[in-house]
């Protein structure tokens, strides 16, 4: 059987089973500030079982994207090294919702196995839990004596808390579990040595396959544990693993999941691979890294979080980095090489992962600019590395911040690095670094929603703020004070609400709750799972009195109008430059909408023009809104609405509509009920924000006419600048052309100042060791000027250096230059020039033959140019 033939047996086994089966989650969690990533089937149904959602069915199955590479679960650092470790993977899942138990949970197990992918009885073993007396919890008999129907004793073990008992978090549902383990050894080796006896001992071919958690518990914030009203399955299984069981392989990476990869990496680089587990087989294991890593890059990039410097998009990047060091380093690949093996990852999952496939240029785009851009800085950064000291066998946290700062190199890279060439990395002194650029560079201002698992003890929120800006007698369901980066912040949740949480793009509404008759401030509304939650600057004494909700009715109305209008120039984007443009990221808000799109090259003036000449002429059309609130995901795909990858869609669905002709997509924000609200519509800026994704900028209504009132004040006090031509462009061009003019002018006059500096400057030259040595104060204009000069003495002397200083505008410039042949034999200038500013109170730095240094006292420019002539004499 092929993957896909294993994959869709699950899915229909249980379809006969009258399990509805339902579409994987996206792999990147957008609406949960707990976790970043899916790592685990049960997130996409985290709130069935925390109470606050109803499900649509009682039993589900599914097949989930996830990806664990960090928090507890982070498989990252085993990826290549064994042959069951992945960063991204699928898991297959049945759930009951309060409907069947454990009787039907293992039974079904059973015969999924053993009659429909007929895996050997005899190799088959099952775990269950063996109580906790601490937790007063029994063995778990009954899942027990449910195996002993199909299993001998000797292959049904008891299990600790550990291994036998999830937990969904530190609170919340949880419960004993059973997991299935297959045995994949030889015959002769379990002859040898009986399987029972490596269950849950992490031997290679030993191994866990599915396990079935039964929820029975939920865990209260005082860590003890009640009886749930409706008892839980909850079940996954690994599918590469269970692929590799069925074709009786000793690997993952031996199955034909990931055969297709590594055979197209063979071909494409001429080597070979060998099957080789040894940690000095290099080859082989950057061929499973790359297999492996593909993955999580694309499906990640596919599910629409683009590469980046912080949260989830660094997680894609530490990913790609990795990859791309090893086929750097052992594959001997030096030009990108990823995106063509991701043509033919899309090729495998376009059955049943189709994302991959719709977006493949997009996708591949992406890829490739981020490849190329770390192979500019891998190989100079791996030469640093070598220069760096490692002491007692430790690389600094210094040193390591350096690689990542200057030279891309993610943390668990230079851990790798280290771990391969035998020294430690000191993390703790990286973290330090950090955080200290951390604190530099921004000032912390995000909101944390923080963590609400606690079952509610009535769970129904209900949204009315597409009706109404205010309610009356709401109640306070949930509330408390959280302490948030040296701050505390109040958090209320109330049973309805008019508050609109952020999502989609959209900010949080703002606004007043009264309590009694005591006005709280709403500062901001955010959404966690589906509990809304609202930020008030103080809780009151009197949380149980009614509550009536108000949103500022003022900032919601400017939003709207900016939602309205980022489907307006959706519809627009893909009129004019092609259907191609799919939304990759937005930002609503009362001031400004910012819409970030799939294009592959800038959006010239012209396309500019004509698409806000669309969006105006439907404004100027005063179009309806049309609104579908309960709407089955079916009929909206039927109808031809757009749908955005990376969402996780209901069963029913919210579709928003200006004219069905134009714009129709689903979503959950607020809108205008016509478009002639928005008033008028103007672009304020065009640009790139990663490798195939442009950004755009707009505002309306005030906002846009404050906007163009102000470039039309710019533009007459520019024409009176230019004392009020005819033809405005004709004069700046003048203008333009005499400044041409005139910068050559100076251009000529610093080279004759260089000139006669580097006259003076070379009476004064000494000879060291064959190389002519130049050093001094110069009285030039410009930085350039210094550089000239250093040009002229390089041009004239094969075997030379210098060290020239000037005061430029005030400030103290100094520049330290070296020839080719000097730098062979140790000199750097760029270590140089760090060392002497110091004396001028700056920094500086640049190539180990040329470097600059700029400061702020010029009084010691003197001894920084004499501190740097004595290193290039030393």
């Amino acid at each position: 059987m092929t993957a896909s033939e294993i994959r869709r047996q699950f899915l229909d086994f249980f379809a006969s089973k009258g399990h509805k089966i339902v579409p994987s989650a996206p792999i990147v969690n957008k609406n949960d500030p707990t976790l970043m990533f899916t790592n685990s089937g049960m997130v996409q149904f985290k709130d069935f079982f925390l109470g606050n959602r109803e499900p649509s069915a009682r039993r589900v199955a599914d097949t989930q994207k996830c990806l664990r590479v960090s928090g507890k679960h982070n498989d990252l650092e085993d990826v290549g090294y064994d042959g069951y470790h992945h960063t991204m993977f699928e898991m297959l899942g049945n759930w009951s919702f309060g409907d069947y138990f454990k009787k039907e949970a293992i039974e079904w197990s059973w015969e999924l196995l053993t009659e429909v992918y007929k895996l050997p009885k005899d190799r088959l073993y099952a775990t269950v839990f063996e109580g906790d007396a601490k937790e007063n919890l029994p063995a778990d008999d009954e899942a027990r004596a449910l195996w002993q129907k199909f299993l001998p004793e000797d292959h049904i073990l008891f299990g600790n808390k550990k291994d036998n008992f999830w937990e969904m978090g530190e609170t919340g549902p949880c419960g004993p579990c059973s997991e299935i383990h297959i045995d994949l050894r030889p015959d002769a080796e379990r002859a040898a040595e009986p399987g029972h006896a490596l269950v849950n001992r992490d031997h290679p071919q030993v191994i866990e396959i599915w396990n079935n958690v039964f929820m029975q518990f939920n865990r209260k914030a005082d860590s003890s544990l009640e009886v749930l009203p409706a008892q839980h399955v909850d079940t996954g299984m690994g599918f590469e693993r269970l692929v590799r069981a069925i074709e009786n392989k000793t690997s993952n990476y031996d199955t034909n999941i990931f055969r297709p990869l590594i055979a197209f990496i063979e071909k494409e680089t001429g080597l070979t691979y060998t099957d080789s587990y040894d940690p000095n087989a290099k080859t082989d294991i950057a061929m499973r890294v790359l297999a492996d890593h593909l993955r999580a890059v694309s499906f990640v990039i596919g599910d629409g979080q683009l590469p980046s410097n912080t949260g989830a998009g660094y997680v894609v990047r530490r990913i790609l980095r990795r990859a791309v060091r090893y086929y750097f380093s052992f594959l001997d690949v030096k030009e990108p090489f990823l995106h063509r093996l991701f043509v033919e990852l899309a090729k495998q999952f376009r059955d049943i992962f189709p994302e991959l496939e719709l977006q493949r240029d997009f996708i591949g785009k992406v890829i490739f600019e981020e490849e190329k851009s770390f192979l500019r800085t891998l190989e100079l950064g791996l030469r640093r590395l070598d220069e760096l000291p490692v002491e007692n066998g430790v690389l600094n946290g210094n040193s390591a911040f350096e690689l990542f700062d200057t030279y891309g190199f993610p943390i668990d890279l230079t851990r790798l690095i280290g771990r391969e060439r035998g020294f430690e990395v000191d993390e703790a002194g990286f973290d330090e670094a950090l955080e200290a650029q951390r604190k530099r560079s921004r000032a912390a201002t995000a909101r944390s929603v923080g963590d609400w698992t606690e079952i509610l003890a009535d769970p129904s929120v209900t949204f009315v703020g597409y009706d109404s800006l205010e309610v009356e007698n709401a109640r306070v369901v949930k509330y408390r004070t959280v302490h948030n980066k040296g701050n505390e912040e109040y958090q209320v949740v109330l049973n309805m609400t008019p508050f609109y949480p952020e999502g989609g793009g959209q900010v949080g509404d703002r606004g007043w709750l009264y309590i009694g008759d005591e006005p709280f401030e709403v500062l901001d509304t955010k959404k966690e799972n589906d509990l809304i939650i609202h930020f008030v600057d103080r809780l009151s004494d009197q949380m149980d009195q009614p509550v009536r909700g108000l949103v500022d009715a003022r900032k919601r109305g400017l939003t709207s109008n900016n939602h309205t209008a980022t489907h307006l120039v959706h519809a627009a984007l893909r009129q004019v430059l092609g259907t191609h443009v799919q939304q990759k990221g937005s930002l609503v808000n009362e001031d400004y909408l910012r819409f970030d799109f799939a294009h592959f090259q800038k959006v010239n003036d012209a396309e500019l023009t004509q698409i806000e000449q669309l969006v105006n002429e439907k404004i100027r059309a005063n179009i309806p809104l049309q609104e579908y609130r309960s709407l089955s995901l079916e009929e909206a795909r039927q109808s031809g609405a757009m749908m955005l990858f990376g969402e996780k869609y209901g069963e029913t669905v919210r579709m928003i509509v200006f004219d069905g002709d134009y714009s129709k997509e689903l979503c959950g924000g607020t809108h205008v009920p016509n478009t002639g609200h928005l008033g008028l519509f103007k672009f304020k800026m065009e640009t790139a924000v990663a490798a195939g994704v442009r950004r755009i900028e707009a505002v309306t209504a005030q906002q846009a006419e404050s906007y163009v009132h102000e470039e039309l004040s710019k533009l007459r006090a520019v024409r009176e600048a230019l004392k009020n031509p005819v033809n405005m462009l004709d004069a700046v061009d003048a203008l333009y052309d005499e400044n041409r003019h005139l910068r050559k002018q100076v251009e000529k006059m610093h080279a004759l100042q260089a000139r006669l500096a580097k006259a003076e400057l070379m009476g004064k030259a000494v000879l060291h060791g064959g190389a002519t040595i130049v050093g001094g104060l110069a009285e030039v204009e410009s930085l350039d000027a210094l550089r000239i000069i250093a040009q002229e003495i390089r041009r004239d002397h094969a075997d030379f250096a210098c060290a020239l200083g000037a005061v430029v505008d005030g400030k103290p410039q100094l520049l330290v230059a070296v020839s080719d042949s000097l730098v062979a034999k140790g000199l750097n200038a760029g270590n140089i020039v760090r060392e002497a500013a110091k004396l001028i109170q700056g920094g500086g730095g640049g190539r180990p033959n040329e470097a600059t240094a700029g400061g702020k006292d010029a009084a010691g420019l003197e001894a920084a140019v004499a501190e740097a002539l004595q290193k290039l004499q030393a």
